[in-house]
Order: structure tokens, then sequence, then C-alpha cells
């Protein structure tokens, strides 16, 4: 049997090219769409270029209007306005025009790629085995923020390659192509700039990257203390904690926002270089082409020293947005090697077996089972079990002796580390998971009780029961009558219903279910005595026929079983019927005098015989 690890929540490091090749099928599908944004993004970018010609053609122009042999004259000039005016108007509203198409497609591509993303990571989860969710580091708070930094940095890492980086690297490429076609001297001096600038962004993704690590771990635990805030709020206040629990997130905060600061004061430095670079860069242009106009170069004239200074601008602007790309590129890739390693993690996908029998009959059978959860606690050791079909089996033991670990292994939520478990004559591995649950009819101490009406929660335990088949499992469970009383009915929100009716509306969900196979991990243990003995009614009338394992510190459930296994630190210490096993003492007695004594057991016969 597979032995249970503990996940990492990170894959090994990947660079942008890894990066850009783990999104590459989510953005395969659309494909067409990423044809027009590249189109429209060619398009802009030659349009981007037509300021600086434009430019370059009027001061030409104009220098000549001025130098005139019969003077200047304002006609002349009112023309070469109206044209450049019109040329630039016109160019600027065709470019609103591809812009927004561009951006639309690109920012639709985002969105899309942003839902699937999300899709697939809940369906990744969906099918991982329990081992993953309590190994360390996959808390809930921890795991959602993963997810949630996940998506949200990726589809950023989309809109910024298609819709940002494109544009702009194909602006500059073009811009560079006219300075080489117009002077290569120029294009020269501005190619040399650019890779200094990139070497520069490249020093800072370096210096940054630690820090970015750490901003992130800082970040889920902030975001996993917050969680259980909110969930053991009741626990804080009872016991006065809250300054506590404050001082122990502002410490957090105080880590939190100290490495912020520290990345934030890296990347102003680094910036403040890449400025100075770029500045260089623009005055270099202009002392060059100045002193080639001064010189009579052949075809440099006063309108080529504007026309190379903007064509440099529009080399220099992607340049400008790169330290804030490469610094969100950098930023995903921190987080998509956790986000991915959700994906990839393969091994901790719940495996399923081929045997899908049309019935079950519910005979459990355990031989030398050891079990290690993935934190290191030895929960069973060498355990042995035959659990009848048709029966109720009792698991009885002090707390933490490894009885819901039992019917854990059973309802293959984990595999056992060695040993065999079967049912009717089938190991577990083997069984198609889905129908293995489908036949398994499982109530927990506490249950989950989801966001919706209660009928909704009812019907969760079988999608496809009638309205009616609700209300007789509501019955069933007696929480009937206290759903008629509320405004709502069956349409009130289960979550503000109390403990012990969400506790029998997760009951009524197991009689819709209507399993062959039973589990009972306390059912009864947040009801009232009256609602336990409806309860146990219910369920002695249901678990006729059936395989039931029930767990309780209940002396009547306990009693009525057909069999018994007592557990200590996970393995059977005592098994056989009730009377036979206290008969023989050690803990089974022990346990029963004990619930004895703490129920009153011979004041209340006594009440009992003189009432």
């Amino acid at each position: 049997m597979k032995k249970n690890t503990t996940p990492s929540p990170t894959t090994s490091k990947m660079g942008i090219g890894g990066l850009i090749k783990k999104l590459i099928p989510f953005v395969l599908p659309y494909r067409w769409l990423l044809a027009g944004t590249l189109v429209l993004t060619f398009v802009g970018s030659l349009m981007a270029q037509v300021n600086a010609i434009v430019l370059d053609r009027t001061v030409d122009k104009i220098n000549e209007l001025l130098h005139l042999p019969g003077g200047f004259a304002w006609s002349a000039a009112a023309k070469v306005l109206l044209a450049v005016s019109a040329v630039l108007l016109g160019k600027e509203l065709l470019s609103a025009v591809f812009t927004f198409g561009q951006r639309f497609f690109g920012e639709k591509i985002r969105i899309n790629v942003s839902r699937d993303l999300s899709l697939r990571v809940v369906d990744r989860i969906l099918s991982f085995r329990m081992a993953f969710f309590s190994a360390e580091g996959n808390e809930t708070g921890k795991l959602q923020s993963r997810i949630d930094r996940g998506v949200m940095s990726l589809s950023n890492t989309v809109k910024n390659f298609f819709i940002d980086i494109l544009p702009l690297f194909t602006s500059a490429v073009l811009a560079l192509c006219l300075m080489f076609a117009a002077n290569v001297y120029v294009g020269l001096v501005a190619l040399c700039i650019v890779p200094l600038y990139f070497v520069i962004t490249s020093w800072q993704a370096r210096k940054l990257k630690g820090w970015r690590h750490q901003v992130f771990g800082t970040h889920q635990a902030l975001n996993n203390g917050i969680m259980n805030i909110l969930e053991s709020i009741m626990v804080i206040k009872s016991f006065n904690r809250e300054e506590v629990e404050a001082n122990r997130q502002a410490a957090l905060q105080e880590q939190s926002t100290q490495q912020q600061m520290q990345t934030r004061k890296t990347s102003f430095l680094f910036e403040g270089g890449k400025t100075f670079v770029e500045q260089i860069g623009t005055v270099l242009i202009i002392i060059l082409t100045a002193y080639l106009v001064l010189t009579d170069y052949p075809g440099m004239t006063i309108g080529k020293i504007m026309y190379h200074v903007m064509l440099f601008s529009n080399v220099s602007a992607p340049i400008r947005q790169l330290h804030r790309i490469y610094d969100d590129l950098n930023d995903a890739l921190i987080y998509a090697e956790s986000f991915f390693g959700i994906l990839d993690a393969d091994s901790e996908v719940e495996q399923s077996g081929k045997h899908n029998p049309d019935k079950v009959h519910g005979h459990f059978e355990l031989k030398n089972v050891e079990f290690t959860y993935g934190n290191g606690t030895h929960a069973i050791r060498n355990l042995s079990m035959d659990i009848r079909p048709g029966q109720t089996t009792a698991l009885v033991g002090l707390s933490g002796a490894g009885k819901s670990t039992v019917v854990k292994l059973l309802d293959k939520f984990y595999s056992p580390d060695s040993g065999t478990i079967t049912l009717d004559g089938v190991p577990l591995d083997q069984w198609n998971t889905q129908t293995l649950r489908d036949n398994i009819g499982l109530v927990l101490q506490k249950n989950h009780i989801f966001s919706g009406t209660i009928e909704e929660n009812i019907r969760y335990g079988n999608p496809k029961a009638s309205y009616g088949e609700v209300v007789d499992a509501a019955k069933k469970a007696y929480i009937y009558d206290q759903i008629m009383e509320l405004p709502e009915k069956f349409q009130s929100n289960a979550l503000q219903l109390s403990g012990g009716q969400q506790q029998r509306i997760a009951i009524a969900r197991m009689f819709l279910k209507n399993p062959p196979i039973i589990f009972l991990d306390e059912p009864t243990a947040s009801l009232d005595a009256i609602a336990t003995e409806q309860i146990k009614a219910s369920i002695d009338a249901v678990k006729q026929g059936r395989t039931v394992i029930v767990i309780s510190h209940n002396i009547g459930q306990i009693i009525d079983s057909d069999y018994i296994y007592v557990l200590q630190k996970g393995h059977v210490e005592q098994h056989g019927q009730s009377e036979q096993v206290y008969q023989q003492g050690g803990l089974y007695k022990e346990i029963l005098d004990a619930s004895a004594r703490s129920m009153n057991v011979d004041k209340i016969a006594h009440t009992l015989e003189n009432s």
C-alpha cells in the first residue's frame, strides 16, 4: 500500500520560459482571439510610428517655408498645418479603434484563461486523496491563498504578455528598424542602450526573488491566521484572548510590512538606475543627430533630430514599462510555482479501482493494518477486524484510540501503509471509489452544512430525490416539525440552524441516501436526551439488514450492538459481544463503569423506581 507523504506546496523553481510553457495549453483554445490580438497589435504598432514620421516631414517643410525666396506665406503654412492635423487626428481615430479591439480581445483571453485555471484547480483538488488536505502547508487558509493568488497572478501574466508586452515591444522593434533605416549610427546608439537596461532589470529580479518568496510565505500565514480567527471566534471570546490574537496578527503584519518595504526599497533603487540609463540614451541621440546635422551629413536634417528623438522614445517606452511587467512576471513565478504544484501533484490524486458490483453486502475484513498520518502520528498498529454484513459493530475506546481513523480507512479517505482491507472479499483499493461511497452513509460528530436551503442540504444525500422523499427523510430525523415552524420552512437558510438541528439535517441526508453500509461517528453527540432517543429509534429502524459501524460514548448505542471491538492506541484490545467482553474485565469494563458513574445510573434507576 502507498504510504502517506507530506506534499510540497511548491514545485521546483521555474523560469519565465517555463511559466509561458505552462500557460500555453490554457491560451491555445483561444487561438483565434490570439491571432486577432496579434494582427491588431502589429497594426497599432505601425500607427505608433506615424507621429515621428509626420513630425520629421512637418519640421523640414516649415523650415523650407521660412527660407523661400519670396518670403514666408501663411497660405502655404496653413495647408501644411491642415494636412498635418488631418493625418494625426485620423491616425488617432483609427488607433483608438484598433487599440480597443486589441485590448478587448486580450482581456477576453485573460478572463477566459482565469476561468479555466479556476475550474481546473477545483477539479484537481476534488480528485485528491484526504492525505493531501491533512498535510503540513495545505491548511485551508494557505491553500486558498495559493489558489487565489495563483489564478490572479497567472491571469495577469496573460494580460501582461498579450495586452502589454506585445504592443510595446512590437512598437519598439519597428521604431528601432526605422532608426537604422534613417541612420545606422543613431540606430546603433539606441541599440546599445537597450541591453544595459535589460541587464539592470535582470539583476533587479535576482535581488528581489528571495524577498518575494518571503512575502508570499508571510501572506499565506496572514491569510491562514485570519481564517483561524473567524473559525475560532467563539473560543477566542470565551477565553478573552482577543488581545493575544490581535498581537499575533500584528506581529505577522509587521513582518509583512518590513518585507514589502525592503522589496520596494530595492525596486526603487534599480528603477532610478534604469531611468538614468534611459536619459543617457536620449542625450546621446540628441547630441549625435545635432552633430550630424551641423556637419551636413547626407540625409540628416533638422526634422531628423526630432524624428530620432521620438523614435527613441518609442524604443524606450517598453523599457519604461519593463520593470513593472518584469516585477509582475517574477511575482507570477512565485505564485505559479505554488499553483502548478497543485495541478502537477499527480501522486495526490485519489486512486480508483474497477470493481463495480451490482450489489454490496458490506463484509469488511482488516488484516494486520498499519497506518500513519502525514504528520507522523502512528494511528493504527497491526489492526485486524472482521466486520460482519448485516450486523451492527461498535468501535469503543478512549479518545485517540484510532476509532475514527478506522472509518476513514474503510471509506478510502486514506490508504493503509501495510496490511489489507477487503470489502466482500475484494481488496478495497480495487473497488471503484464512487461505487464504494455510493453504498456508504457517513454521519460524523460534526457534519458540514453547505450554504443553501434546508431542502438543498438534505437533498445532498440523493440529488434525484423528490420533495416528498426529502420530507420523509426530515421526519425520520425528527427535524420536520422544527423546519415547518420556520418562516420559509424547507427553503430556510440551513446555516442559521442550531448545532443540534444541523446534526439532524446530516442524519436526514443519510436517511435519504439509504445506503447498505452506514458509518456513525458520534451521530447524536450534539443532541439532547429526547432527540437522541428519537434518532436512535430512527437509526434502529433503518439499520435492519445493513452493515453498521457505530462510534459512540453513549452506553445505549454501545451495548445495543451485535459485536464490539475495543481499541487502544490503534490496535484491538478486546472484542466480542457486549456482555462477554464486559465479563472479561479490562478496558471495556472500565469504560462502561465510568460511563455509568458519569450518568449517575444508580440515582436514575432509583428515581425511576420511586416515580
